[in-house]
Order: C-alpha cells, then structure tokens, then sequence
C-alpha cells in the first residue's frame, strides 16, 4: 500500500544519495564555519553578516545540490547566477570586503554541492583549504595595518568646512574613540543640520 502510494505522489522514501548529501553538506558548514567565525568576525565583530553569510552559504548549498539532480543547460545555470546577482541590502550600502567574503562563500558553496565524482574528495579539500590560506593571509599578515571606513553622522555643520579640518577631526576622535587618518565629508543635509561623514582609520 505504501508503495503504491509513493509511487502515485512520485516520491522516493530512501535515495543513498542521502549521505552523499550529508557529507557534503558537513564539509561545507564546517570550511564556511572557518572563513566566516574565525576569519571574518575577529576581524570585523560583525554578528549580522555572520548570520547572513552562513545562511547564504547552506540555501546555496542546497540548491545546487537540488539542480545538480537535474539535466540543466548552459541557459539554466547561468540563470542560477543571475538570481545570486539581484541579491542587495537596499537599507545600507554593503562595503566591497562585505561583498567579496559573499562571493566567497556563494562560490564554495556551489563547489562543495555540484562537484562530480570526477573530483577527488583531495581535491575538493584542496580548494577549500586554498581559500582558506589565502584569506587568513591577506587578513592577518598582508593585510593587517589597511584602512577601515565608517560612517558617521555629524551633527556639528559648523565644522565642516576646509578652515576646521583638525578640529573636526579631534572632535571626531574624541567621540569615536578611533585613531583616524583622514575623513571625508560627503552628503550634506542643512535642513536637519547632518553630514555624511567617512572615517578612516587603522
């Protein structure tokens, strides 16, 4: 009875390829687990793209896990990319590292989910780990004394011209508490008396 009712719905109870599934999808948690906790967030303290991140990470995941089951074309794969393209943080501009770490873990999450048996299980750890060397690299030795953007809104309009540049700048450290190189002043509002203001800062 059982078997006739699954085979009217077309539905399969047990595939073996259920542990294909699991494994992978281990393997992937744990290398997106390393980038983003212990690559990423000491670097930035940034819980919300964490969150975002390692869940951008699984839904790819299983998704082209899902489409690798299927005949797909040229057409249809490229369509797949073009759906990680229209995704954007319409309430606040995303910085171009924020942006990098997401192609990162979109593009391992699509390795790990449709590499063949072709691929060795060495060389899908190769990949992984190459990527990993490299970020930790460019994070914590190259890369260490780069500059860092903020914005801030600064609410004294006064200051903002070219004559009270060290003062701002002060003032801007003393509130922030950062050791700024230089700022810029960006869009400016004199209705409710703001500025755009981006910090940079080691």
């Amino acid at each position: 009875m059982s078997t006739q009712f699954t085979e009217m719905l077309n539905i399969q109870i047990y595939n073996p390829a259920i542990f294909s599934l699991l494994f992978r999808l281990l393997l992937n948690f744990f290398f997106l687990t390393i980038i983003v906790r212990w690559v990423y967030y000491p670097k930035t303290k940034r819980k919300d793209y964490v969150f975002t991140y390692l869940l951008i990470g699984l839904v790819t995941f299983f998704l082209s896990f899902a489409l690798k089951k299927f005949d797909i074309g040229i057409g249809m794969g490229l369509g797949l990319f073009a759906i990680f393209g229209i995704i954007r943080y319409r309430t606040q501009t995303i910085e171009i590292k924020e942006m990098t770490y997401l192609f990162v873990v979109i593009g391992l999450s699509v390795i790990n989910a449709m590499a063949t048996e072709e691929i060795s299980l060495l060389e899908v750890l190769l990949l992984n780990g190459t990527v990993i060397i490299i970020i930790s690299g460019l994070e914590y030795f190259w890369w260490k004394d780069n500059e860092q953007m903020k914005i801030v809104i600064y609410e004294k309009i006064d200051l903002i011209r070219p004559e009270n540049y060290n003062e701002m700048k002060h003032d801007l450290e003393q509130r922030t508490g950062l050791t700024i190189i230089r700022f810029e002043v960006g869009n400016t509002n004199f209705l409710n008396d703001t500025a755009e203001v981006k910090v940079y800062y080691k």
